[in-house]
Parts: structure tokens; C-alpha cells; sequence
């Protein structure tokens, strides 16, 4: 393996930079993310309860950032991406844009006003803020995660279809990612949230190992530093 791939167009070095610290920053994220949800799930008494404190407090308090990282590496692999294929990873920057977004506000209502909703007794409340099935809150999650961090991760699949091992792995893990992730919609009309959890392991497993080689391909990737320079000499040749 050659010990740095192709230069890209467009690529930079704050590309390079903010993309590598990014995609390991999700790695790092993305592991105590998938350790607390593996705790939370052995806490359970029963598999169909919902996950409770202090675990899914950490869980969101980890997303939140979590969201803005994909948001960021998205941004940074639509300028990997070459000309012919950034359509698709386009596409993907605006699904994982509407991805945080949804997410993002879920999770930031129920850090804040979640308990004292809670504290209320109120009848309707579990329907609303609950992250147990259903509710309205949960199902707003699952069409961040299943639908449009999905999709989003299924558009950014041709991007890193090189001649590398190292893309072609990563290429591989996006793909099992977006499917998986895809795959937890079963769970909504079955009402079955287990099933739904074949759609965690899509973005919480395989997702930050993905973005983990991604990082290391964007390290190995050789920004044209001239570009910048070069137009600005191109325009002032014109005038």
C-alpha cells in the first residue's frame, strides 16, 4: 500500500486537519458512546424497557457533539470527493445536516426539559418525551438515525470507491453502516424495538470505525496546496 493516496482537487489542508481530527474524535466518542449503551442494556431488567439514568443522560450528553462531528467529516468528504461524485456527497452533507438537527434538538429537550415534564405526572407526557415505544420523541430519533443518517451515509459510499485497500474498507463499512441503519425502520411497523436495534448497530458499531479509516485516508491524502494560489494567478491573468 502506497503511503499516501491521490491528491484531490479542492482538498486542503484545513481539510485534511479538521477532517482527520473529526473522524477520530467520533471514533473516541463513538466507543464510550457504544460502551455506556452496552451498560444501559445489561441494566435492563427486562429487554423492552427503556434504557434509564445515568445512561442515557451520558448517551445524550455524547451526542450532541457526536452530531456536530458528522456534520463537520460530511463537510470534509464532500471535498475529498471528486469532481465526478460530488453530487452524492452533497447529498450526504445535507441528510446529515437534517440528521443533527433532529436529533440534536431531541436529545437537548430531553437533557433540559424532559425531567420537569416528568416531575409533572402528567398523563401524556410519557407519550411525548419518553424513549420508549411509542412516543413522539423516539420516533423523531429513529428518523434521524434510521432514515436520514442512512441515507446520508449510503450517499457517501461512491466518494471513497478508489484503487486503495484502505478506501475500499472503508467504502465496505459505509455500506454495512448505511444498510444496517436502514434495516431498524423494521422495527417501526413490527412496534418492535428490538428489531430496531439491528439499526444501532449500523450507526453506534459500525459507523466510527468507518470514520476512523477515514480519517486515516484523509491523512495519507496529499492536499494541492497550490490550488488556491493558482486560481487566484488564473483570474489575475484574465483581467
Amino acid at each position: 500500500m502506497n503511503s499516501s493516496l491521490s491528491t484531490h482537487p479542492g482538498f486542503t489542508p484545513q481539510h485534511r486537519t479538521i477532517g482527520r481530527a473529526a473522524a477520530w474524535s467520533v471514533f473516541v466518542l463513538g466507543v464510550v458512546y457504544a460502551f455506556v449503551t452496552a451498560l444501559g442494556f445489561l441494566s435492563l431488567e427486562s429487554p423492552q424497557d427503556p434504557i434509564g439514568d445515568p445512561y442515557i443522560t451520558i448517551m445524550r450528553l455524547l451526542i450532541i457533539p457526536l452530531a456536530a462531528l458528522y456534520v463537520v467529516i460530511m463537510v470534509t468528504v464532500h471535498a475529498y470527493a471528486r469532481p465526478a461524485v460530488k453530487v452524492y456527497s452533497l447529498i450526504a452533507l445535507v441528510f446529515m445536516i437534517v440528521l443533527a438537527t433532529i436529533t440534536t434538538s431531541v436529545h437537548f429537550v430531553g437533557l433540559t426539559v424532559g425531567p420537569r415534564l416528568e416531575a409533572t405526572g402528567l398523563s401524556w407526557v410519557p407519550l411525548v418525551i419518553s424513549f420508549e415505544w411509542p412516543s413522539i420523541v423516539y420516533a423523531l430519533d429513529i428518523l434521524a438515525w434510521d432514515w436520514f443518517f442512512a441515507l446520508s451515509i449510503l450517499f457517501a459510499v461512491p466518494v471513497f470507491r478508489g484503487e486503495s485497500r484502505l478506501e475500499r474498507w472503508v467504502w465496505i463499512l459505509l455500506l454495512a453502516s448505511g444498510m444496517l441503519s436502514l434495516a431498524g425502520l423494521i422495527g417501526v411497523p413490527l412496534a418492535d424495538m428490538q428489531v430496531r436495534n439491528i439499526g444501532v448497530i449500523g450507526y453506534a458499531v459500525v459507523a466510527p470505525v468507518a470514520f476512523l479509516l477515514i480519517g486515516i485516508v484523509f491523512g495519507r491524502t496529499q492536499p494541492l496546496q497550490e490550488d488556491t494560489e493558482r486560481d487566484r494567478d488564473s483570474r489575475e491573468a484574465a483581467r
